[in-house]
C-alpha cells in the first residue's frame, strides 16, 4: 500500500487537505488519522475508502516524523477496517523472525540503551530496589519476567561484585515466552556465565519456556529452594497476561513470598480496545507519538537500529488496534501506573525507591540528551515515572508483601 514516490508527499498533503495555514501541514498525520478511526468506529465505508487512500498518498516509514507516524498507523487502520489483523500481524512478526539475528537484536538493544533512558531508567530502578531489599543475604533468587534478553543484569552482577561482604550466590530464573527462542536463552545463559565469573559471583541461570501465555506460569515450575531470598522482576511483562487474569497471577506472584516484587511498564492505557475503538485509538496515537518522538531525538536520521525499533513499533500499533489479543498470544493491553497500582495494593504493600535510588536515576538520565525528567507519582499511583518533556512514558514502581 506504500507511495514509491515518498518525495511528492508534502505537496499532496498541502493539495489534499486544503490547508491555508502553512505551518498547518506539519501536523497533518493525526488529524487524518483520528478521522479514518473514527469512520472506522461509525462504519462509513465511504469515507474510510477516501481517508485510507489519502493517507497511503501521504505516507512513508522513510519520510519525516509526519509521514511515519501515517505509515504506521495506517497499515492498522486498514487491517482493522478489513478484518485481516491477525492474519498480518502474524506474517509480518515471522518475516520479522527470518530477518533477525540474535546479534543483531542484540545490537539494536544496546544502541537504544546507549541514546535513550527509555529501557536502562527501569532497569536502574529495579536494580536498586533488588539489591537494597536482598542485601546481606547470601543466597538470592531473581526471577525475571520480562523481555529485556537481560540486559539488565550485568550491572547488577557488578554492583554484586562489589559488596564488601563476600559475593553472595546468584540464581537467575528467566520466564521465557513464546517469540524469544531458546537458543537465544541459552547463548544469553552462557554470556551472563561467563561474566558472572569474570565478577566472581557464584551464578547459576535457569530457563522455564515453551509458555505459550504467561498466566500459565506456576510456583512449582520455578524451583524455590529454602534459604534463598526471591527477588521478582516484570519489565513489560503485566501487560502480557491477559486482562481478566491480571489479578490472579498478581496473587500468584505473592506465593513466592519475594522480599521485593518490581515493576516496570510503558504509561498508556489500552484496556478499552475491545470496546471504544475510537478511545483506544486516540490513547494509541497519543503514547506511540510520543515514542517515536524520542527516536526521533535520540538516533541520527539513517540510523538501521532506529528503523529496526520504528517497525517493531508498527507491529506494536498493528497488535494493539487490530488483533484480538487472545488469539494472537501477546496482548499488549497496557494499563497505566495507577490503573496497576490498584491491582497490586490487593497483594502487596508498595515499597518507595531510596534517596540514593532517586539519586542513581538522576545521574543515569544525565548521561542522556535534554528533555528526560523523573517525576513522583501522585495520586492513586506510587513509585516513579520517567518523563519526556513532562509527559510520563515509562513507571517504575517496587512492593513488597
Amino acid at each position: 500500500m506504500q507511495n514509491p514516490h515518498p518525495h511528492h508527499h508534502q505537496a499532496s498533503a498541502s493539495c489534499l487537505l486544503e490547508l491555508d495555514d502553512p505551518d498547518a501541514t506539519e501536523k497533518w498525520a493525526a488529524e487524518l488519522l483520528r478521522e479514518c478511526a473514527r469512520a472506522i468506529s461509525e462504519k462509513d465505508s465511504g469515507k474510510i475508502h477516501r481517508l485510507l487512500w489519502m493517507l497511503n498518498e501521504l505516507a512513508s516509514p522513510y519520510g519525516d516524523c509526519e509521514q511515519k507516524l501515517a505509515s504506521y498507523f495506517l497499515q492498522a487502520l486498514f487491517c482493522k477496517a478489513t478484518e485481516s489483523g491477525e492474519r498480518c500481524y502474524k506474517t509480518s512478526l515471522s518475516v520479522a523472525e527470518m530477518s533477525h539475528s540474535f546479534e543483531s537484536t542484540r545490537k539494536v538493544i544496546l544502541q537504544f540503551q546507549e541514546v535513550s533512558p527509555w529501557t536502562t531508567f527501569g532497569h536502574a530502578a529495579s536494580n536498586g530496589a533488588i539489591l537494597e531489599a536482598l542485601e546481606g543475604e547470601a543466597k538470592l533468587h531473581i526471577i525475571d519476567i520480562s523481555n529485556t534478553y537481560c540486559t539488565q543484569w550485568p550491572t547488577l552482577l557488578e554492583a554484586l561484585a562489589t559488596r564488601n561482604d563476600d559475593s553472595p550466590h546468584l540464581r537467575l530464573t528467566v520466564v521465557a515466552t513464546a517469540g524469544v527462542g531458546g537458543f537465544v536463552m541459552d547463548e544469553i545463559g552462557q554470556r551472563m556465565g561467563r561474566f558472572a565469573r569474570l565478577m566472581g559471583v557464584p551464578f547459576e541461570f535457569h530457563v522455564i519456556r515453551d509458555l505459550s501465555r504467561l498466566d500459565e506460569l506456576r510456583e512449582e515450575e520455578l524451583g524455590l529452594r529454602e534459604g534463598e531470598a526471591v527477588a521478582v522482576n516484570c519489565i513489560g511483562a503485566l501487560r502480557r497476561v491477559g486482562v481478566e487474569q491480571r489479578q490472579a497471577f498478581i496473587r500468584m506472584l505473592r506465593t513466592l513470598r519475594p522480599r521485593v516484587v518490581t515493576v516496570v511498564e510503558e504509561e498508556a492505557d489500552f484496556t478499552s480496545c475491545s470496546g471504544e475503538f475510537a478511545v483506544c485509538f486516540d490513547e494509541c496515537l497519543r503514547f506511540y507519538t510520543t515514542y517515536l518522538e524520542t527516536l526521533e531525538e535520540s538516533f541520527p536520521p539513517t540510523s538501521n537500529e532506529r528503523l529496526a525499533l520504528e517497525r517493531e513499533c508498527s507491529r506494536s500499533i498493528l497488535r494493539v488496534l487490530a488483533c484480538d489479543g487472545d488469539r494472537v498470544g501477546d496482548c499488549e493491553r497496557r494499563e497505566k501506573g495507577s490503573q496497576w497500582c490498584r491491582r497490586l495494593i490487593e497483594a502487596f504493600s508498595s515499597n518507595s525507591f531510596s534517596d540514593d535510588v532517586v539519586d542513581d536515576l538522576k545521574a543515569l538520565l544525565k548521561r542522556y540528551r535534554a528533555g528526560w525528567s523523573l517525576m513522583p507519582a501522585e495520586g492513586d499511583a506510587s513509585g516513579l515515572y520517567l518523563t519526556w518533556k513532562q509527559q510520563p512514558v515509562v513507571w517504575a514502581c517496587a512492593w513488597k508483601p
